[in-house]
C-alpha cells in the first residue's frame, strides 16, 4: 500500500513539474489564442502515458489534475515574479 502511494506521490509531482515550463509559457501567451491552448494540453497525453503505463486507473485523474493545474500556476507565477 505505501508503495502504490509513494509512486502516485512521485507520480503527481512528476506532473506538477512537466506542468511547470508550459505554465511560464502561457502566462505570456493571450489568452484562448493557439499557443496558450496548446501550453495547456500539450503535457497531458505525457501524463496519461505515465498513469497509464504505472498501472492507475481512473482513479488516480482527480489528483494528476490536481498536481498539473499546480504546475501551469506556479509556472505562470513565476513569470510574472521574474517580470516584475
Amino acid at each position: 500500500m505505501e508503495k502504490i502511494l509513494l509512486t502516485l506521490f512521485i507520480l503527481t509531482f512528476i506532473a506538477l513539474i512537466l506542468n511547470l515550463p508550459f505554465g511560464y509559457l502561457r502566462s505570456t501567451a493571450k489568452k484562448f489564442s493557439l499557443k496558450w491552448f496548446l501550453y495547456i494540453h500539450i503535457p497531458i497525453p505525457f501524463v496519461i502515458l505515465m498513469r497509464v503505463w504505472l498501472g492507475f486507473g481512473y482513479k488516480a485523474i482527480p489528483l494528476l489534475l490536481v498536481g498539473s493545474m499546480l504546475g501551469q500556476l506556479l509556472g505562470g507565477y513565476f513569470n510574472r515574479v521574474k517580470l516584475s
